[in-house]
């Protein structure tokens, strides 16, 4: 009966009060000792799993002048889903997972567009970064004091392994606002949908790794696309693309880090981001304070203030939330989703925030700068598609 039962529920018992050389424990009882009766299995459904409850030593047994004992496994069954349980499940996780994007992208959209109207009035990028930065820290800290959010366990190792992914993230934050203070956000951010070529380049030469040649073949409407837009853009700046350059580096290497630094690591994705957002804010403040510095920054506010009013303090708050948010709701998506997915979220995410920006700011575009975008971003998605 218990093997049979053991067949066929996956039954099974482990008891380290035994030990023989023989691998098949066999009892020899003497018919003057009495054995509890077993449990009655007959009701037990064969439909359902087994789970072992309890574990019952009914005394030892004096065999061959061994110490022996006989162990009685107690069992329940387990409810299994019920019919079209898994198919709920599944649904409510792809709803999860457009939430998570739908959120995403509103917010990024909500931030460029606060971000640049403060740098339009206040063109100090060094400084707008910080508080963006100091913004989620603060969030964050405030979220684990308060039991918001579990605080995450580190240790000395953790941090050593987050330094270069931090760094690397301050230099790409920092590039892009730079670049947005000199040229319209579309401009930035077709810019930065060339990330996918400077993350085969240095793949390829400094990391020596190979892909196959679709990959290869997807950078040429990247690098085309996003050269034919810069050629056409008619509110070019060097600063401002070349800021958008340097944070399509710096973004890679923060990427390659994060995977080396991550490995083994038991973060989630929104803790992961907000110790990150408290190491950069650690690394950035001194230089926005020796390039910048407080005298600027207070000229620089006092003349926003005149010329905007209130609102402006709002709008230097609601760029500082929104930065942090998205990025934290991007990460938390990065928990559910594959790498691929992800991508296509990140291209997706690009083509709101370009065609937003130039509705909301009026930028002017050329037929051929916006054909140049659309190659570009084009290229962005097969990208994804042929890395996989």
């Amino acid at each position: 009966m218990i093997s049979s039962l053991q067949k066929s529920h996956g039954f099974s018992c482990r008891s380290n009060f035994v030990t023989q050389r023989n691998p098949l424990l066999q009892f020899s009882i003497s018919q003057s000792i009495s054995i509890p009766k077993l449990p009655n299995f007959s009701s037990v459904s064969l439909s359902k799993p087994l789970h072992i409850s309890s574990i019952g030593n009914y005394g030892s047994l004096g065999i061959e002048s061994k110490r022996k004992h006989l162990v009685i496994c107690e069992a329940y069954e387990v409810d299994q889903p019920e019919e079209g349980g898994i198919e709920k499940v599944e649904s409510a996780r792809k709803v999860k997972i457009g939430f998570y994007f739908a959120t995403w992208w509103f917010l990024n959209v909500i931030f460029n567009i606060y971000n640049k109207k403060v740098l339009n009035a206040f063109p100090f990028p060094w400084l707008t970064s910080t508080l963006s930065l100091a913004a989620g820290s603060l969030i964050m800290l405030i979220s684990w004091a308060t039991k918001v959010a579990e605080a995450p366990k580190t240790d000395i190792d953790f941090w050593k392994s987050l330094f270069p992914v931090a760094l690397a993230h301050t230099i790409g934050h920092v590039a892009a606002t730079v670049s947005m203070s000199k040229v319209a956000v579309s401009f930035t951010h077709i810019i930065k949908s060339g990330e996918p070529a400077f993350s085969v380049l240095v793949s390829r030469f400094i990391l020596g790794e190979t892909f196959p040649m679709p990959v290869y073949l997807s950078l040429v409407p990247i690098i085309g696309g996003c050269g034919l837009a810069a050629l056409t853009e008619l509110n070019f700046n060097m600063t401002g693309f070349m800021g958008a350059m340097i944070s399509n580096l710096a973004f890679v290497f923060r990427n390659i880090f994060s995977k080396r630094g991550m490995k083994g690591k038991s973060v989630s994705g929104m803790n992961y981001y907000a110790c990150l957002s408290l190491l950069s804010l650690l690394i950035l403040t001194p230089f926005a304070i020796a390039v910048e510095g407080p005298q600027l920054w207070a000229v620089g506010w006092q003349k926003a203030i005149t010329e905007i009013g209130p609102h402006f303090i709002w709008w230097v708050a609601a760029q500082s939330i929104f930065y942090h948010l998205y990025n934290q709701v991007s990460y938390m998506s990065l928990d559910e989703i594959s790498p691929l997915t992800f991508s296509i979220g990140n291209t997706m995410k690009r083509i709101s925030v370009i065609v937003s920006s130039i509705i909301i700011f009026r930028t002017p575009v050329q037929p051929v700068n916006a054909l140049g975008a659309a190659i570009a971003v084009l290229g962005t998605f097969l990208y994804s598609q042929a890395k996989q």
